[in-house]
């Protein structure tokens, strides 16, 4: 029962995955039949962004309220109603109305499902479940392409919608399987401390301002990375850097794969001080001054595998970091600063290199990767200060 609830909630990780490259592959299309500038995409994806993290916001409420599995539920109805209702949108301003449905169903899911994980499960299974996210996000540009050249774009949002259809209905059918926890899930809903109180923690801040860095760099790297090839490595054509998009995604799927055989051994500190060191090889690769591509294109592959367990890492840790009762609103927090790195640094990034040159992202990188540490080891340590001290009154 337990390995078929496991299957099921890797399932649901998939299907997170499946919307967020969609907007992405399709805008040059859809940009031409609604007739606005290629910059617009940003509005429809600062909504989508902007919805999900209000609903990460008000997360910790329906966690508290509602069992997990009817937020899952909930969560990817919505999704779907976002994907229709992009399918079927025949003018710009449409899609705004449905980012909202589409935007608020991921927060929710992603932070209950990482707080269902994180207090249910062993590490390996939190770095398995962010594999499975990556393979849906690399599914659906697929779906899209078939869309583009076998319909429109209209199709590869709805031919998605279907594909979550069938997640959906799953989903229903396996609300047996959830029983197994419901108990410890009612009691953690009835003694669940909210945000305000879960902020004033000693080391949540500073976790907060760790993890934002990590997203910081992962999203700046998935915007780019194809960018600098074209701009720092002689011979290599649009259609190569194109490709060199990928190596970051590889990178984080294989090193999470690997991270899930090694992380109930190795444990989540360790995982992040080994994960950040990678990264740091792959970034100091990157910033050698060679003009072959070859060095840079291995060092982005070492810096998709460094950053890889980072994220499962530091929302696994949270129950036993914090405690079971503020869990729950220190992973809401967490993605709350995740989703904001993703929307702001990546474009950060943009106006910087405009004024210096590309050639600055690895150093860009390096701040970020530092920051993430250095705020980690100082979340630790405040941790471990204040355990000690509780030991030692109770003494």
């Amino acid at each position: 029962m337990v390995s078929l609830l496991l299957a099921i909630i890797y399932l649901i990780f998939v299907s997170l995955g499946l919307p967020d490259s969609l907007l992405g592959s399709g805008w040059p299309i859809m940009q031409a039949d609604f007739g606005v500038p290629s910059s617009y995409a940003g509005y429809v994806g600062m909504t989508i962004s902007g919805m999900t993290i209000v609903s990460a916001l008000f997360s910790t409420r329906l966690i508290r309220r509602f069992h997990t599995k009817w937020i899952v539920i909930v969560s990817i109805a919505l999704t779907i109603f976002g994907l229709l209702g992009f399918s079927f949108s025949s003018c710009y301003g449409m899609l705004f109305l449905f980012a909202v449905p589409y935007g608020l169903g991921a927060g929710a899911i992603d932070t209950s499902m990482n707080h269902y994980v994180a207090n249910n499960f062993p590490s390996s299974v939190m770095n398995f479940l962010h594999c499975f996210y990556g393979v849906g996000a690399v599914i659906s540009p697929n779906i899209m392409a078939l869309a583009l050249r076998y319909a429109r774009w209209n199709e590869g949002y709805r031919w998605t919608a279907y594909i979550q259809m069938g997640i959906l209905l799953v989903c229903i059918l396996s609300l047996p399987l959830w029983k197994k926890n419901a108990q410890s899930e009612k009691k953690e809903s009835t003694e669940g401390a909210g945000i305000r109180e879960a902020i004033g923690q000693p080391g949540v801040i500073a976790t907060l301002i760790s993890f934002f860095a990590y997203c910081a760099g992962e999203a700046t790297c998935f915007l780019w990375t194809s960018s600098y090839f074209v701009g720092v490595k002689e011979g290599v054509s649009e259609e190569m850097a194109a490709s060199f998009g990928s190596l970051i995604f590889g990178g984080l799927m294989l090193g999470r794969l690997i991270s899930g055989f090694i992380s109930n051994k190795a444990g989540d500190i360790k995982l992040i001080r080994i994960g950040i060191g990678i990264e740091l090889a792959g970034i100091a690769l990157i910033a050698l001054p060679l003009t072959p591509w070859i060095p840079a294109a291995v060092g982005f592959f070492l810096v998709g595998s460094g950053m890889a367990p980072v994220f499962p890492a530091i929302q696994h840790m949270a129950p036993e970091k914090f405690g079971r009762r503020f869990s729950a609103a220190v992973i809401a927090l967490q993605m709350v600063f995740a989703y904001v790195a993703n929307t702001c640094m990546p474009m950060a990034f943009g106006h910087l290199q405009q004024q210096v040159g590309i050639w600055v992202m690895p150093f860009y990188l390096l701040f970020f990767a530092v920051l993430n540490i250095g705020f980690m080891e100082i979340s630790e340590r405040r941790v471990k200060a204040l355990k000690a001290a509780y030991q030692l009154h109770k003494q």
